[in-house]
């Protein structure tokens, strides 16, 4: 980093006074942040609106005593920052500014000695992980895309964009700073000495402008980052202007590319890794692999071979298996094998573990909640931590009203495989809106949109009714990206004819042939929402529906890295597991 010279119209910094211990530096110089907020210059000081922000101290902007922001001066990325450090002399008495707390010497003073420098820390320090930058993206944060470059910003609703007049407004949207374009990591150098500073003029425009900072397979924040432990970022990577949006989840897929979950082989485990390796192509990072209804030896020996497991380059995470049936309403089965369908008996929940063995590696349960007894088993997997998801059923309402007051937070592939709405008893489906859910309980409910299972109309009339528990789901079997052909899905055969797969012999859908990305782009289309909303309902909502919000389906700080490079029209251009690339088409690669 330069030293600061004046700019024209500006006033810049002329010392600090009073010495500031820094514990971080193992110094005594004191810390002077100046940096280019708003279109004009403002008067000096801390915070001085339109003008140069000038820090010290932990306090309140204004007074000394560490870092400190005021009303405009929150970083919000380090390439608007420019940092001086100044040493006290002697010969400089402290002089507070009318309403800033901070002395700053007029024009004749003498200067403060002559300027050092101090390195910033590149690289990996020892034993520090190295800090990866995502630069020249848009992510996908908090409800918004957040935008780089000038004019595209966008905020939350209730929240200024950057470069606004009031609250925290960002130390200057101008500042080059140490990530300047065509600075590498490391590079970054901080003045120290007196004499008259400033900064470059401000760019034209401003806009929101971030990056994505990850360390050890997490988000970052850089903040902490620049101001606690003084280093910068050891690799650079532009991504284009591509989106950058939080990893897929896929909390209902029944196998793909010839393998089938509910096949009790001998090597359970292969099978589950390759669609796990062939699914990050679709921007999936985690998913549920989902056994449909199966005699109980089935499940005896599949599901110890199916443990919950990280993401990585071998392929997407598996948060758990998804146990849809053999629980399920008889006339509503639809794929599943009607010899095998159970009910619960007298000692409901035994029956459960009898069935399915132990549930150590379970997520989620489909169950019909007209079944007997199956509140009682509602009660008892929700204390162990497994979600009950309503589905296959022929219940009305009220029924499903107490299934929910009884713990189930799911309803599996709305609209498929449950009584159709009617006004005078609305069924599953009337949970969307139902004003008998227990207070602060969530309902969220699976999409398959493929263009197949559910009309336009119906993704159209659910979003609207409850946008903020969509969670999109593939409900993909086998057959998925192998063709046309006849295939297995658990007990039954399935034929695959154009997009659309069948039990063989009749007109029954059976599950999609349809990745993430697909009904990602296909939801967006038929209903009209924005970007963001068809974003988190491949991501966020799926991860709030399994408790998982603060490590998967976000990119806020302190998040897990999983994350999918997308370009405009949504198609997969790279994906990520803990900051690590896994997947890259091949356009990306040139």
């Amino acid at each position: 980093m330069e030293p600061l010279s004046s700019s024209p119209g500006c006033p810049g910094p002329r010392a600090l006074s009073g010495a500031v211990s820094n514990k971080v530096l193992g110094c005594d110089w004191t810390p002077v942040w100046t940096a280019c907020v708003g279109s004009g210059w403002g008067r000096g000081g801390v915070g001085g609106r339109g003008g140069h922000g000038i820090l010290a101290g932990p306090g309140r902007a204004g007074h000394v005593g560490g870092r400190s922001r005021g009303p405009a001066a929150h970083v919000m990325r380090l390439s608007q920052l420019r940092v001086t450090w100044v040493r006290p002399s002697s010969a400089v008495r402290s002089r507070r500014g009318a309403g800033s707390g901070l002395g700053l010497l007029g024009s004749g003073r003498r200067p403060l000695g002559r300027a050092r420098w101090l390195t910033m820390r590149g690289g990996q320090d020892g034993a520090r992980a190295p800090v990866l930058q995502f630069t020249n993206c848009r992510i996908l944060r908090g409800q918004a895309l957040l935008r780089w470059g000038a004019g595209a910003a966008r905020g939350r609703p209730g929240r200024r964009p950057l470069g606004g007049r009031r609250g925290r407004a960002g130390v200057g949207a101008g500042a080059a700073g140490c990530f300047r374009a065509g600075r590498g990591p490391g590079s970054c150098r901080v003045a120290h000495g007196a004499g008259r500073a400033a900064l470059p003029p401000p760019p034209p425009a401003f806009g929101r402008r971030e990056d994505l900072w990850v360390r050890e397979g997490r988000v970052l924040d850089p903040e902490k980052l620049f101001f606690e432990e003084r280093r910068v970022a050891d690799e650079r990577r532009d991504c284009g202007g591509c989106i950058l949006a939080p990893g897929f989840i896929d909390v209902q897929i029944n196998g793909g590319f010839g393998v089938d979950f509910s096949q009790a082989t001998e090597d359970v485990g292969s099978g589950v890794a390759l669609v796990a390796q062939r699914i990050l192509s679709h921007g999936v990072t985690s998913f549920c692999p989902t056994l449909v209804t199966s005699p109980p030896e089935v499940y005896h020996k599949v599901l110890p071979q199916i443990p919950v497991k990280s993401g990585g380059p071998h392929g997407a995470g598996v948060l758990g298996v998804h146990l849809e049936g053999p629980f399920i309403s008889r006339e509503k089965r639809g794929a599943h094998p009607e010899a095998h369908l159970r009910s619960f008996e007298t000692n409901a929940f035994h029956d459960v573990l009898a069935t399915y063995g132990p549930l150590d590696n379970v997520r989620i349960v489909t169950l019909a909640p007209e079944l007997g007894r199956s509140h009682e088993v509602i009660q008892a997997l929700t204390a162990r931590g497994i979600c009950v998801s309503l589905g296959h059923s022929v219940a009305n309402l009220q029924a499903a009203e107490e299934a929910v007051q009884s713990g189930a937070t799911f309803i599996t592939h709305l609209f498929n495989a449950m009584l159709p709405f009617h006004h005078r008893d609305p069924g599953i489906v009337g949970l969307l809106t139902s004003d008998r859910l227990p207070p602060g309980r969530h309902i969220f409910y699976g999409m398959i949109a493929d263009g197949t299972h559910t009309n336009p109309a119906a993704l159209r009339i659910a979003h609207r009714a409850h946008p903020q528990g969509l969670v999109l789901v593939t409900d993909a079997v086998p057959a998925l990206g192998l063709g046309n052909g006849r295939h297995t899905l658990g007990q039954q055969e399935v034929e695959v004819d154009g997009l659309t797969a069948y039990v063989a012999g009749t007109k029954t859908l059976s599950g999609s042939i349809a990745p993430m990305d697909v009904c990602v782009r296909h939801f967006l289309q038929a209903t009209g929402c924005s970007v963001e909303l068809a974003l988190e309902a491949a991501s966020l909502h799926p991860a709030q529906l399994l408790g998982l919000e603060k490590r998967k389906g976000t990119l806020d700080f302190g998040a897990d890295a999983d994350f999918v490079m997308l370009d405009d029209s949504l198609h997969v251009r790279a994906t990520y597991i803990s900051g690590e690339l896994v997947w890259q088409a091949e356009a990306a690669r040139q």
